[in-house]
Protein backbone atom coordinates (compact mmCIF):
# COMPACT_ATOMS: atom_id res chain seq x y z
CA UNK A 1 0.00 0.00 0.00
CA UNK A 2 2.67 2.44 0.76
CA UNK A 3 4.80 1.60 -2.57
CA UNK A 4 6.01 4.77 -4.34
CA UNK A 5 5.72 6.88 -1.21
CA UNK A 6 9.30 8.40 -0.28
CA UNK A 7 11.03 8.67 3.36
CA UNK A 8 10.57 11.66 6.07
CA UNK A 9 12.48 12.13 8.98
CA UNK A 10 10.82 9.53 11.83
CA UNK A 11 10.70 12.41 14.37
CA UNK A 12 8.59 14.63 11.12
CA UNK A 13 6.43 11.35 11.13
CA UNK A 14 6.11 11.14 14.95
CA UNK A 15 4.88 14.98 15.23
CA UNK A 16 2.63 14.58 12.70
CA UNK A 17 0.49 12.11 13.99
CA UNK A 18 1.00 13.58 17.36
CA UNK A 19 -0.75 16.67 15.82
CA UNK A 20 -3.24 14.92 14.78
CA UNK A 21 -4.25 12.85 17.43
CA UNK A 22 -5.12 16.38 19.25
CA UNK A 23 -8.60 16.70 17.43
CA UNK A 24 -9.72 12.54 18.42
CA UNK A 25 -8.70 13.54 21.42
CA UNK A 26 -10.48 16.61 21.43
CA UNK A 27 -13.52 14.45 20.27
CA UNK A 28 -13.45 11.69 22.37
CA UNK A 29 -12.57 13.38 25.93
CA UNK A 30 -13.69 17.10 25.49
CA UNK A 31 -16.79 16.65 23.57
CA UNK A 32 -15.40 18.79 20.38
CA UNK A 33 -18.02 18.34 17.78
CA UNK A 34 -17.47 18.43 13.72
CA UNK A 35 -17.47 22.01 13.77
CA UNK A 36 -14.15 22.62 16.09
CA UNK A 37 -12.48 19.75 13.67
CA UNK A 38 -13.37 21.50 10.65
CA UNK A 39 -12.17 24.97 12.10
CA UNK A 40 -8.74 22.71 13.51
CA UNK A 41 -8.40 21.62 9.86
CA UNK A 42 -8.90 25.05 8.36
CA UNK A 43 -6.59 26.57 10.86
CA UNK A 44 -4.06 24.06 9.76
CA UNK A 45 -4.58 25.51 5.89
CA UNK A 46 -3.38 28.88 7.10
CA UNK A 47 -0.42 26.74 8.73
CA UNK A 48 0.72 25.24 6.00
CA UNK A 49 0.99 28.30 3.48
CA UNK A 50 2.86 30.34 6.01
CA UNK A 51 4.90 28.01 6.47
CA UNK A 52 5.65 27.76 2.48
CA UNK A 53 6.36 31.27 2.32
CA UNK A 54 10.29 30.59 3.85
CA UNK A 55 10.29 27.12 1.42
CA UNK A 56 9.93 29.33 -1.41
CA UNK A 57 12.35 31.51 -0.36
CA UNK A 58 14.79 29.20 0.60
CA UNK A 59 14.14 26.88 -2.89
CA UNK A 60 17.48 27.15 -5.15
CA UNK A 61 16.37 24.77 -7.77
CA UNK A 62 15.34 25.27 -11.24
CA UNK A 63 13.37 22.66 -13.34
CA UNK A 64 16.31 21.91 -15.21
CA UNK A 65 17.95 20.71 -11.99
CA UNK A 66 20.17 23.58 -11.96
CA UNK A 67 20.68 26.33 -9.12
CA UNK A 68 18.99 29.66 -9.58
CA UNK A 69 20.39 32.96 -9.52
CA UNK A 70 18.55 35.88 -8.20
CA UNK A 71 17.08 35.62 -5.31
CA UNK A 72 14.61 38.75 -5.56
CA UNK A 73 12.39 35.97 -8.22
CA UNK A 74 12.02 33.77 -4.70
CA UNK A 75 10.12 37.09 -2.70
CA UNK A 76 8.35 38.38 -5.97
CA UNK A 77 7.36 34.81 -6.04
CA UNK A 78 6.55 34.48 -2.17
CA UNK A 79 4.39 37.74 -2.03
CA UNK A 80 1.95 36.54 -5.09
CA UNK A 81 1.76 33.40 -3.28
CA UNK A 82 0.77 34.89 -0.27
CA UNK A 83 -2.31 37.17 -1.59
CA UNK A 84 -3.36 34.48 -3.39
CA UNK A 85 -3.49 31.71 -0.99
CA UNK A 86 -4.20 34.71 1.79
CA UNK A 87 -7.12 35.07 -1.05
CA UNK A 88 -8.22 31.29 -0.91
CA UNK A 89 -7.82 30.38 2.66
CA UNK A 90 -10.13 33.25 3.89
CA UNK A 91 -12.33 31.98 1.18
CA UNK A 92 -12.21 28.93 2.70
CA UNK A 93 -12.93 29.95 6.20
CA UNK A 94 -16.14 31.57 5.24
CA UNK A 95 -17.60 28.58 3.85
CA UNK A 96 -16.53 26.64 6.99
CA UNK A 97 -18.02 28.84 9.40
CA UNK A 98 -21.04 29.46 7.32
CA UNK A 99 -21.77 25.30 7.50
CA UNK A 100 -20.57 24.75 10.59
CA UNK A 101 -23.04 27.67 12.18
CA UNK A 102 -20.42 29.99 13.94
CA UNK A 103 -21.09 32.61 11.19
CA UNK A 104 -24.89 33.70 9.57
CA UNK A 105 -24.68 32.03 6.57
CA UNK A 106 -26.29 35.10 4.95
CA UNK A 107 -23.47 37.41 6.12
CA UNK A 108 -20.03 35.97 7.46
CA UNK A 109 -18.16 38.95 9.52
CA UNK A 110 -14.37 38.20 9.09
CA UNK A 111 -14.15 39.20 12.85
CA UNK A 112 -16.33 35.85 13.87
CA UNK A 113 -13.53 33.59 12.96
CA UNK A 114 -10.80 35.21 15.46
CA UNK A 115 -12.93 35.65 17.74
CA UNK A 116 -13.77 31.78 17.95
CA UNK A 117 -10.27 30.88 17.64
CA UNK A 118 -8.81 33.49 20.19
CA UNK A 119 -11.75 32.58 23.12
CA UNK A 120 -11.20 29.08 22.65
CA UNK A 121 -8.39 27.49 24.25
CA UNK A 122 -8.62 24.12 22.62
CA UNK A 123 -8.40 25.69 19.23
CA UNK A 124 -5.54 27.88 20.26
CA UNK A 125 -3.73 24.54 21.67
CA UNK A 126 -4.03 22.63 18.74
CA UNK A 127 -2.79 25.59 16.68
CA UNK A 128 0.33 25.72 18.35
CA UNK A 129 0.54 21.86 17.95
CA UNK A 130 0.05 21.78 14.20
CA UNK A 131 2.23 24.47 13.65
CA UNK A 132 4.86 22.62 15.56
CA UNK A 133 4.02 19.75 13.72
CA UNK A 134 4.61 21.52 10.27
CA UNK A 135 7.76 23.26 11.63
CA UNK A 136 8.85 20.15 12.29
CA UNK A 137 9.00 18.81 9.01
CA UNK A 138 10.17 22.41 7.57
CA UNK A 139 13.44 22.13 9.26
CA UNK A 140 14.08 18.08 9.35
CA UNK A 141 12.80 17.55 5.53
CA UNK A 142 12.97 20.51 3.99
CA UNK A 143 16.10 22.14 5.19
CA UNK A 144 17.87 19.37 7.14
CA UNK A 145 17.98 16.73 4.08
CA UNK A 146 18.52 19.21 1.79
CA UNK A 147 14.71 19.50 -0.46
CA UNK A 148 15.01 23.14 -0.63
CA UNK A 149 17.79 22.56 -3.18
CA UNK A 150 16.13 20.62 -5.25
CA UNK A 151 12.67 22.71 -5.09
CA UNK A 152 12.30 24.92 -7.77
CA UNK A 153 10.48 28.29 -6.44
CA UNK A 154 7.70 28.34 -8.99
CA UNK A 155 7.08 24.50 -8.21
CA UNK A 156 7.05 25.03 -4.82
CA UNK A 157 5.04 28.34 -4.88
CA UNK A 158 1.99 25.86 -6.04
CA UNK A 159 3.10 22.53 -3.77
CA UNK A 160 0.84 23.28 -1.26
CA UNK A 161 -2.85 23.46 -3.30
CA UNK A 162 -2.89 19.54 -4.70
CA UNK A 163 -2.61 18.43 -1.20
CA UNK A 164 -4.91 21.04 0.02
CA UNK A 165 -7.20 20.40 -2.24
CA UNK A 166 -7.39 16.95 -1.52
CA UNK A 167 -7.19 16.31 1.83
CA UNK A 168 -9.32 19.55 3.34
CA UNK A 169 -12.13 19.35 0.35
CA UNK A 170 -12.20 15.89 0.81
CA UNK A 171 -12.52 16.76 5.27
CA UNK A 172 -15.04 18.73 4.31
CA UNK A 173 -17.56 16.93 2.11
CA UNK A 174 -17.05 14.00 5.15
CA UNK A 175 -17.62 16.54 7.92
CA UNK A 176 -21.20 17.96 5.97
CA UNK A 177 -22.17 14.02 6.20
CA UNK A 178 -21.39 13.37 9.37
CA UNK A 179 -23.68 16.40 10.42
CA UNK A 180 -25.94 15.10 8.47
CA UNK A 181 -26.09 12.08 10.61
CA UNK A 182 -26.59 14.26 13.52
CA UNK A 183 -22.90 14.04 14.76
CA UNK A 184 -22.39 10.46 16.55
CA UNK A 185 -19.27 10.54 18.30
CA UNK A 186 -17.86 7.76 16.27
CA UNK A 187 -18.66 9.25 13.44
CA UNK A 188 -16.90 11.99 13.95
CA UNK A 189 -13.39 10.40 15.63
CA UNK A 190 -13.48 8.31 12.07
CA UNK A 191 -13.59 11.23 10.50
CA UNK A 192 -10.14 12.42 12.43
CA UNK A 193 -8.81 9.34 11.74
CA UNK A 194 -9.26 9.65 8.54
CA UNK A 195 -7.45 12.72 7.58
CA UNK A 196 -5.04 11.36 9.86
CA UNK A 197 -4.34 8.69 7.45
CA UNK A 198 -4.90 10.70 4.25
CA UNK A 199 -2.05 12.99 5.59
CA UNK A 200 0.19 10.77 6.13
CA UNK A 201 -0.07 9.15 2.71
CA UNK A 202 0.22 12.95 1.18
CA UNK A 203 2.93 13.80 3.54
CA UNK A 204 5.22 10.48 1.96
CA UNK A 205 4.26 11.39 -1.17
CA UNK A 206 5.69 14.95 -1.11
CA UNK A 207 8.92 13.21 0.35
CA UNK A 208 9.05 11.15 -2.40
CA UNK A 209 8.88 13.61 -5.11
CA UNK A 210 11.45 16.02 -3.41
CA UNK A 211 13.80 13.11 -3.48
CA UNK A 212 13.17 11.97 -6.95
CA UNK A 213 13.92 15.56 -8.17
CA UNK A 214 17.25 16.53 -9.36
CA UNK A 215 19.19 18.80 -6.52
CA UNK A 216 21.26 21.78 -7.83
CA UNK A 217 24.40 22.46 -7.29
CA UNK A 218 27.17 20.37 -4.73
CA UNK A 219 25.45 18.01 -1.83
CA UNK A 220 24.89 19.85 1.79
CA UNK A 221 27.65 18.89 4.13
CA UNK A 222 25.88 16.50 6.96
Amino acid sequence: MLNGLGRSAPIAIAFLVAANSVPLIGVLFFGWDVAIVLIVYWLENGIVGLLNVPKILLAKGASDGTSVNGHSGNWVLAGFFLAHYGLFWIVHGVFVFAITGYSDPGFVDLADPVRTVLDDPGLMFAAAVLFVSHGVSLLLNYIGRGEYRSASPGSQMFAPYPRMFVLHITIVFAGVFVIGMNQPEYAVALLVVLKTALDLVLHLRERRRAQAAPAAGPAPIV
